[in-house]
């Protein structure tokens, strides 16, 4: 397998040096420089956290000769991994509509969320579930509203409702923005999101403050919508408390040691 000198040009060609890019893993800067060194191999699920990071199949990965790429080799799969990104390679979406051949809202019901991204393509998951009628919605676009779990998003509460409008060209997302995230090994995932330029990832961020930014590869992603309304039986009341606080506080010191521990570190 070419997969050490892989990972080192693709490591080069963003710029990186290793200790940014163990860190961005997730993995050991020892551990990260064996495999880059050849000294050892990658098991199948840092292969896969490596090849979601780069935007790449598993098997481009570990099949090709990077070191014999010329730039239009370079350019080829970068257009394959855009293409996807921007929705011009097949991307089901399964829908319902009323006698009047119009399409309506479906609501995923709690205990169907789980198996949403396995059954998301297919037209007979959606037989039976709830509809929402919105009259402010656009009947050029199309709607799908989905439960929210937990209190990372406040003010929207456990157990409300969240409206979403589907996103076909991911390219466009907007930094800042809630998005409904339909991943592979997350299943729904409601967060701001910020864009990393030069990545093919996206930093998922909470509104509760106790609940650290993290990254998530665009090849997790399966379908995006983009916040629209939410409908919630109670009424928004969120203060955070002094251990959120904290919390975020240690989050952004450790971020600040971080950037300060790259700026020492030069590309190796």
């Amino acid at each position: 397998m070419n997969i050490g000198n892989n990972i080192k040009i693709l490591r080069k060609r963003k710029g990186k040096s290793q200790e940014e890019m163990s860190l961005e893993l997730g993995l050991n800067r020892s551990t990260y420089s064996g495999y880059e060194n050849n000294i050892a191999q990658p098991n199948l699920e840092n292969i896969l956290k490596i090849s979601q990071y780069f935007g790449l199949t598993i098997e481009d990965l570990i099949s090709k000769d990077f070191s014999s790429f010329k730039e239009l080799d370079w350019r080829l799969i970068t257009e394959q991994s855009e293409a996807r990104l921007k929705g011009h390679t097949l991307r089901v979406l399964a829908t319902v509509v009323d006698i009047n051949r119009d399409e309506v809202v479906e609501v995923i019901p709690e205990k169907a969320s789980a198996g949403y991204a396995a059954g998301f393509s297919d037209p007979e998951f959606f037989i039976d579930f709830p509809t929402l009628s919105l009259p402010f919605l656009s009947s050029n676009k199309k709607y799908r509203a989905f439960p929210i779990q937990g209190d990372s998003m406040p003010p929207v509460s456990q157990g409300s409702i969240v409206v979403g409008e589907f996103i076909q060209d991911w390219t466009r997302l907007k930094s800042e923005i809630p998005y409904i995230l339909v991943t592979k090994s997350e299943g729904i995932v409601f967060k701001k999101v910020r864009c990393n330029e030069g990545t093919s990832s996206l930093v998922l961020i909470s509104t509760n403050l106790a609940y650290a930014p993290y990254e998530l590869p665009m090849s997790e992603v399966l379908e995006v919508w983009k916040f629209v309304c939410y409908v919630s039986r109670t009424l928004p009341d969120f203060q955070p408390d002094e251990n959120g606080v904290l919390t975020a506080i240690q989050h952004l010191q450790s971020d600040v040691k971080r950037l300060i521990q790259q700026q020492r570190d030069p590309l190796n």
